[in-house]
């Protein structure tokens, strides 16, 4: 580890640095996607998990998370250890998840509502480790830099990396499972492996990250959180990203049903992710510009307005077919790099504008609510697009006995991947014109500036090596 003063600049972060971060994307853009794509197909077309429960058992683990996260948070910010307050927890993640992962898709002797409870368990573990993982981790960047756009490049290269994930998540996690238990269970491990890797990578990639945020964590957990619901560029910011997560949650889960049954083709799960992540990959730059010339708002809500645009224009697919489906979500993928990029972005300022304006670190806290509420809306995409298929009629089976859907649970799949996160996104837009942390108020109180001599220093936030990671409660 080094300190700011070693680097050529404290608002700079050396290129190794993001690389060692950003690699962490494959832990955090895998779990995220493969559980929202695969686990309510896999629970209702393998294992015949009836819909509705299968949607139940998707959120509720997600449901903990509103208090593990919370915890790990408080946790993150208050630890003393050589490897800072944040890496202690990286390496415990990587302890947990990839295993529970691979036991998730083992594909038990069960069916139905046993079957359900089992994936239910070995998800509730996986939610732990993840949390234990993506919190600190998601509290980095703002203590990496203390300039407003050098957190949307850093974050650049990982939403790059992210990209690539999630077209492994759609494109090889779905061509491994194919539609049978021992593919789903292949499946599994190929990817608790890559989990392992990628968690370990960030691990060691960010040991020599410089550290600009604040020393110390004052106050109980119910005042930490108080203040974090008191901080009105946070709770819009949460709000707004809560949509959107809603609403791309919604589109994910019912991917593999519309390439089924409005596509008639299950292969086009692939080549829809393929259309989706290819814009991610090749449009970053665009978007780290437009964060520079509309302000991190105003490119914000031109994302947000591609995504619901695109998700729309594919209710005409019945008529107009297969390719225009896929440029659609071509659409879709150009707002989603945006919103990806940008809230990331903007949860890194709202972290630092609260350093500079409290003088404490409680970054962990921040992100912890953050990830605690996401992932639980996350999984309630997927609910809500059971539920969507419940009420249009849709019947659960497995590969023995296929059935034929009525005419209005084929409504149903269609509808739940146009209309009903179109809407959603687009309360997100709404809410984005009241977010108002922009470049000039972070300046204003100096976030943008030089940091506080005080809170500068190694990632570590730490006078001196060699002491046991420790937490205050």
């Amino acid at each position: 580890m080094v300190s700011t003063a070693a680097t050529p600049s404290p608002s700079k972060v050396p290129l190794g640095v993001r690389l060692g971060y950003a690699v962490g994307s494959f832990c955090t853009a895998n779990f995220s996607t493969i559980p929202g794509l695969l686990l309510l197909f896999y629970m209702t077309n393998v294992l015949a998990v009836p819909a509705a429960f299968a949607g139940v058992v998707l959120f509720l683990p997600k449901a903990w998370d509103l208090v593990a996260n919370t915890l790990v948070g408080r946790w993150s910010d208050r630890t003393v250890s050589r490897w800072g307050p944040r890496r202690p927890w990286l390496l415990a993640g990587a302890v947990v998840l990839p295993v529970s992962f691979a036991l998730m898709f083992a594909g038990p002797p069960l069916t139905g509502m046993t079957a359900g409870l089992y994936v239910g368990v070995a998800f509730l573990a996986a939610a732990t480790g993840y949390a234990l993982y993506e919190v600190p981790y998601k509290a980095m960047p703002a203590e990496m830099t203390t300039d407003y756009h050098e957190r949307t490049s850093l974050l650049q290269w990982r939403m790059v990396l992210i990209a690539i994930a999630i077209a492994m998540s759609g494109i090889l996690a779905p061509t491994i499972a194919g539609e049978t238990a021992d593919g789903y269970r292949t499946m599994g491990v190929v990817f608790g492996v890559i989990l392992l890797v990628s968690m370990l990578g960030s691990f060691f990639g960010t040991a020599r990250a410089p550290f600009t945020g604040q020393q110390r964590s004052e106050g109980t957990l119910r005042e930490q959180l108080s203040a974090a619901r008191t901080s009105k560029p946070f709770m819009w910011l949460l709000g707004l990203s809560s949509a959107q997560t809603l609403g791309a949650g919604v589109m994910l889960a019912g991917a593999p049903y519309f390439a089924a049954y409005a596509l008639d083709d299950t292969s086009a799960t692939t080549t829809l992710f393929a259309a989706l992540v290819g814009p991610m990959l090749v449009t970053m730059p665009l978007w780290v510009w437009l964060a520079r010339k509309l302000d991190k708002r105003g490119a914000m809500l031109l994302s947000g307005s591609l995504f619901t645009a695109g998700a729309l224009l594919i209710l005409a697919t019945p008529a107009l077919g297969s390719l225009y489906a896929h440029l659609c979500v071509m659409i879709v993928g150009i707002g989603y790099a945006g919103l990806q990029l940008l809230q990331f972005s903007m949860l890194a300022d709202v972290i630092a504008y609260d350093g500079v304006v409290s003088g404490e670190r409680r970054g962990g806290v921040f992100t912890g609510l953050w990830t605690a509420v996401e992932n639980a809306v996350s999984a309630l995409g997927a609910t809500t697009y059971g539920w969507v298929l419940t009420a249009g009629g849709f019947i659960s089976s497995d590969p023995e006995h296929p059935v034929t859907q009525p005419d209005t649970a084929l409504v149903a799949v269609v509808i739940g991947v146009t209309a009903v996160p179109a809407l959603i996104t687009f309360a997100g837009v709404l809410m984005t014109l009241r977010y108002n942390l922009t470049a000039d108020r972070l300046a204003a109180v100096g976030a943008g500036g030089t940091p506080n001599p005080a809170a500068a220093g190694r990632h570590d936030g730490q006078p001196a090596d060699g002491e046991a990671v420790r937490t205050e409660d």
